[in-house]
């Protein structure tokens, strides 16, 4: 693994470490005193920014560069972490949120296909399986952090300080991160209608498709858990039903680890039908499993999801590396998916009455990125 992969590695600890809205919204309802919509508004903003800053962060990127929009981003981020450590306040935290939740965005443009250009050759699938293995353990010292710090007497929004300072620490080593970026050759300049008129590509269309339900997927099951544990099997969701997150994300964090090991001998197509067959399988056993069943298919959906995110960027990628600027842009922007199918599967519980009918959710939409596996990229330019 080449040295210079280091700060790449570290911006995507980055984004899980400083990613601790949903910690930090019970502090806040808790503070502020507020209802339920407005502490809701919180990780909203923070979606949204994908939603809205993918595209126009990839045009940018092809612009300017890589490097240059990972700079932009944690500077960004930087001045989000700013905000409600200097001084407090309700609208002030949301628009900390919002400019940490573009700054974010932008990083994720910016850093999963510039591992591309840091990877040797034929180990991008794996790096960027790594990568996210990185961003689950910032994902898990997030809140430990927050948490600690709360615990010793600080103030709940001391969090933004030390979320500053590891990201100004990023900052610094990206700066003197040297790469020679891959760019398409004789390509004309990426724009939003460039952008868009990627999606006009049957290949492309189904793979930011398949994201967009992967990542409403794993949010939807990570949700939904704790629920349906309480009602089928009578689990306290004070306890044990709440630990079935924990489960999950231990799973999620161990397929991403044996993921990286495993893409050094298997490639990332084969690799993607079998951990979209686990995924379909697990989901599968939480709806109609016993106890048992459920609690094991927890981990065995936890173990196929950790892999999907970085399969699918790598393989769409490496179809069409020539537009990765616009392509990134387009996947980052599926990432909204965490915020729509969540909503369906709360449709569908109640019309059904059922958590069991809304795990059908993402059920489904193992299934289709399992279909998805199966196509061949050379689809991509056809």
């Amino acid at each position: 693994m080449r040295l210079r992969t280091l700060p790449v590695f570290f911006a995507f600890f980055v984004m899980g470490f400083v990613d601790a809205v949903g910690t930090l919204v019970g502090f806040a309802r808790e503070e502020y005193q507020l209802s339920g919509f407005m502490a809701g508004l919180l990780p909203f903003f923070g979606f949204i920014a994908f939603a809205l800053f993918s595209v126009p962060g990839g045009v940018l990127m092809d612009k300017k560069g890589k490097k240059s929009l990972m700079l932009l981003s944690l500077t960004i981020v930087l001045g989000g972490e700013a905000l409600p450590a200097m001084t407090t306040g309700y609208r002030m935290l949301v628009a900390a949120i919002f400019l940490i939740g573009i700054g974010m965005t932008l990083l994720q443009v910016a850093g999963n296909p510039i591992m591309r250009d840091v990877s040797e050759e034929g180990r991008f699938a794996r790096n960027l399986t790594f990568a996210q293995f990185i961003k689950g353990l910032g994902s898990i010292a997030g809140p430990a952090v927050a948490i600690a710090l709360v615990s010793r007497g600080l103030p709940w929004n001391s969090i933004f300080t030390v979320f500053g300072a590891v990201v100004a620490v990023t900052l610094v080593a990206v700066t003197f991160l040297r790469i020679d970026e891959r760019r398409g050759e004789d390509k004309p300049a990426a724009s939003i209608r460039s952008s868009f008129a990627l999606l006009g590509n049957g290949y492309v269309f189904t793979m930011i498709l398949g994201l967009f339900f992967y990542v409403g997927a794993e949010v939807g099951v990570n949700s939904w858990i704790a629920t349906l544990l309480n009602q089928r099997f009578r689990f306290d969701l004070g306890s044990l039903a709440t630990g079935g997150i924990a489960f999950f994300f231990v799973a999620l964090s161990l397929g991403r680890l044996i993921g990286s090991a495993v893409l050094s001998f298997m490639s990332a197509r084969r690799f993607l039908v079998v951990t979209s067959a686990l995924s379909v399988l697990g989901t599968l056993g939480i709806m109609l499993g016993s106890k048992e069943v459920a609690l094991a298919s927890i981990f065995l959906t936890g173990l196929g999801f950790g892999n999907i995110f970085p399969l699918v960027f790598s393989l769409l990628i490496d179809a069409m590396p020539e537009r990765s600027a616009e392509l990134s842009g387009l996947l980052c922007m599926a990432i909204a998916g965490g915020a729509v199918m969540p909503l369906v599967m709360g449709a569908v519980n109640d019309a059904f009455s059922s958590a069991t009918a809304a795990m059908a959710v993402p059920f489904v939409s193992c299934l289709y990125i399992l279909a998805l596996s199966l196509r061949s990229p050379h689809e991509a330019n056809a």
